[in-house]
Order: structure tokens, then sequence, then C-alpha cells
């Protein structure tokens, strides 16, 4: 086991208006007076101090840059090597709505796309219905979309020609991502015999990495949701996820899909994308349980989540089924994790309360 006190750089104590569900425990006061504890495989890096409450966090996909989201709309990049805050994005208007990030990618040019205006752009949500795009190097927003509700999540398309937005309703915008024009929406049908869409508030949307058209949604109404850009309503899907954060994932290598459930029981789960039929129950015993907010697949060996109830987050081996490591005595549930993807050791980013814990999952 391994104690770590963060080294803190800057920061300050703030309320947050969150779109998520979040647990009252009568022992917060406790957790807040520990420090964060590590055991397993995890090795520490450094911890990142934020102003506000960590919404969302994504790494650059060459793992380089990471951008967090915070409670009161702003966003941080740091150098994830350092720990160097790099850019602060922030404007007239997500100061005054003053309402949290919910969702932030980094939009890859497309292939052949020289264009220097077209490098360092990330895409962010907000919970006040904006989409923003961001040139992050300079901290200047070039584009901004309304949407007349709680935008609440996002995703591109494997070769970002186009980005689709979920939030509080049950509507699925596609947009064209080099116009920023809606140019379809996916929604369920009218009638109530017919379970062709979400119900409730859609929290999670996730590609399929080798089907361009293809897209899997979760949410509140404890179904997941696959989709076909062309076609309007839903093709299928598979019931009982309950899924409050990013906590769906699909792994490129054996098709499974991965969700994470805001619940007691049946938390972690894997099934198959062909067929939506549920593979296994990712066993969790009552000292690692957590109401889980977010989930991914780590490489092709591992899995990590992370929640409330028990503060904490954990890495899983996929063969095994065991915790080979986790962070605890967290002073607030984890709302994000996210991971690099390339390289042999990964590095994992873990948002709890103001801060981001950054650990390597490193093989014993």
């Amino acid at each position: 086991m391994f104690l770590f006190t963060p080294r803190g750089r800057s920061g300050s104590v703030g309320s947050v208006a969150s779109t998520r569900r979040t647990s009252v425990s009568s022992d917060m006061e406790s957790f807040r007076s520990r420090q964060p504890r590590m055991e397993g495989n995890l090795k520490w890096v450094d911890t990142l101090e934020c102003s506000h409450e960590v919404m969302c966090c994504r790494f650059h996909p060459e793992g380089n840059v990471l951008a967090v989201g915070q409670a009161d709309g702003t966003i941080k990049v740091f150098n994830p090597d350092t720990g160097q805050l790099l850019h602060v994005l922030s404007d007239d208007e997500t100061i005054h709505t003053h309402l949290p990030v919910t969702s932030i990618n980094f939009v890859i040019a497309m292939a052949g796309d020289d264009k220097i205006e077209h490098s360092h752009i990330l895409m962010a949500t907000y919970a006040s219905g904006q989409i923003k795009f961001w040139h992050y190097t300079s901290g200047s927003c070039i584009h901004t979309i309304h949407e007349v509700r709680q935008t609440l999540t996002s995703a591109f398309t494997p070769s970002t020609e186009k980005f689709i937005t979920a939030g509080a309703d049950s509507e699925i915008h596609v947009y064209d991502t080099e116009s920023k024009r809606k140019v379809f929406t996916c929604e369920p049908s009218d009638s109530r015999d017919l379970m062709n869409g979400h119900r409730l508030r859609v929290f999670a949307l996730k590609f399929h990495p080798y089907e361009p058209n293809i897209f899997i949604s979760g949410g509140w109404d404890d179904t997941v949701q696959f989709w076909d850009l062309r076609q309007k309503g839903s093709t299928r899907s598979l019931f009982g996820p309950h899924i409050c954060g990013d906590a769906l994932d699909i792994d490129p290598v054996h098709n499974h899909i991965l969700t994470g459930s805001w619940r007691k029981e049946n938390t972690l789960q894997i099934w198959d994308f062909n067929n939506g039929a549920k593979i296994k129950d990712v066993p969790i015993d009552h000292m690692h349980s957590s109401l889980l907010y977010c989930a991914q697949w780590l490489g092709k060996d591992y899995m990590v989540c992370g929640g409330c109830d028990h503060n904490m987050a954990m890495v899983i081996d996929r063969g095994t089924l065991n915790v080979t490591g986790q962070v605890y005595d967290l002073p607030q549930g984890v709302y994000c994790v996210d991971s690099t993807k390339t390289g042999a050791i990964h590095k994992l980013a873990i948002g709890s309360e103001h801060q981001v814990h950054i650990v390597k999952n490193e093989k014993k």
C-alpha cells in the first residue's frame, strides 16, 4: 500500500451545479480528512490541482496533453508528464453561464489536411447546451453551437467527418464537422410500444472503431441502444446498464462492450457487440464496490472504472477479473477517468473533487 500526498500548484474551493446524480454520505467529512491511498500495480506520477470540481477529462491521442473540464465551465489543459498548466479555456459566455463542462474530445485533422488552423483543436460540451470548438494553444473559441437542452456527452466518427451529441432528452444530434451544421437527428418513434431509442437522458456515446456509421448510447432508461447514422431510430438494444456518466466503451480487438452502472450490484458488465448478449458480470466484492460514473477498456488486458460510495478507481485484469490496482480514500466520487492509448505502459487520469491524479498501470 502506498500513501501519497498530492503536490499542490493552485486551487480554491468552489461550488458545483452538477448534472449528474451524486450520493450524500454521512461520513463525507471523514473522507475529506484522509489522504488518498493507492495499492497494487498502480504507480503515482502526479496530482494536478484544479480551481473547481473536475467533471471530465481527456488525453490527446498522442498522450502528450490532458484537457480537464471543470464544474464552473473552465477547461484546463495540462502537460501530463510535467504537470505544467499549459492553457486555460474560457470566454464571456462560459463565464456568464458558469455551468459544467460535460465532455471533451480532441479534434484530429482528417488524413491529408495539413492546415495549421485545423490542428490543436478540441471540442467541449456544456450543461448550458453550448458546444464549443477551441484552438487550445491560443485559447481562442473558434466556433459555438447552441443546443436548447443540457448537452451531456459527445463523440466523433473514427474519420472525424461527423460528430454526435446527446443530453437531457431522447434526441441524438448528428453534425458535419467541417460546416458545424446539424445534418440529422437520431431519435425514437412516438410509439410507446416500440423501444427504438432512449426515453430518458443520455450520458454516454461511443462509435464502433471499425464501423464509421455505427455507434451505441446509454443513459438513465437502463438500455444501451445501437444506432446507424443513416437511420432515425435505433436498430436494436440491450437492457440492463444504468449509465450516469462516461461508462460505455467498445473493445476493438474482441468486439466487446463494457458498461458501468450507477447502482449497488452488477455494476461492471461485459457484452457481445454482435448479438447484445451479456458475456459476464465482473464480480466486485463489497470492499471494492462503488456506484460507477465511468468505465473504459485499458489496452487489451485490463479495464478501469471509478465512482462514488467508496470513492475509488480501480484497474481490473480482463482475464482473471482480479483487481490489480486501486486508488481509494478519495475525498469525493470519481466522475471521470481516461487513459493514454499509446506506449507499453498506460497512464491514467482519475478525476475526483478538485484534483486529477495521474498514475501508471505497471505489470509486476
